[in-house]
């Protein structure tokens, strides 16, 4: 029955593993080999981890570069305006444009039109957002290796 068949399927593969000794030697290699390029490539380029910044004073705000400074956000919850209105107000005399979106693709589009002061805020929940900047804000260079 079902042993007989097993043990002559076992049987067959052994054969045929035996008589094709150079595939079956690499089937058995080259994951090593591949294991061992992945480890070393590993150490190579080793994860960096950058120290905590210690808290400094960065003087005042230069409110001047804020002048027409758009922040728009989506999707517009209660939660979201009221976070979007004391960044808005509470923070800056004479306050910054808040523009709600109704999705991520309408505040993209938003920003290709406005792509010089214009910055998008995605909120994931109450708790979380992601930040949207145009291609043409200057990225920082200590990071760039590990970005």
């Amino acid at each position: 029955g079902v042993w007989r068949q097993t043990r002559a399927l076992l049987f067959k593969n052994c054969l045929i593993k035996c008589r094709t000794k150079k595939s079956s030697v690499q089937e058995i290699l080259f994951p090593l080999f591949f294991l061992f390029w992945l480890i070393l490539m590993s150490m190579m380029h080793p994860h960096r981890k950058y120290d905590e910044v210690a808290n400094t004073n960065l003087g005042t705000l230069d409110t001047s570069i804020l002048v027409n400074f758009v922040i728009g956000y989506t999707p517009p919850t209660p939660m979201a305006r009221e976070i979007m209105k004391k960044v808005a107000f509470d923070n800056f005399e004479d306050g910054i444009i808040t523009e709600e979106y109704l999705s991520e693709e309408e505040l993209q589009e938003a920003s290709a039109f406005k792509p010089s002061n214009f910055v998008g805020v995605v909120f994931s929940d109450a708790m979380s957002y992601q930040l949207r900047f145009p291609d043409s804000v200057a990225m920082s260079s200590i990071y760039m290796e590990s970005r």
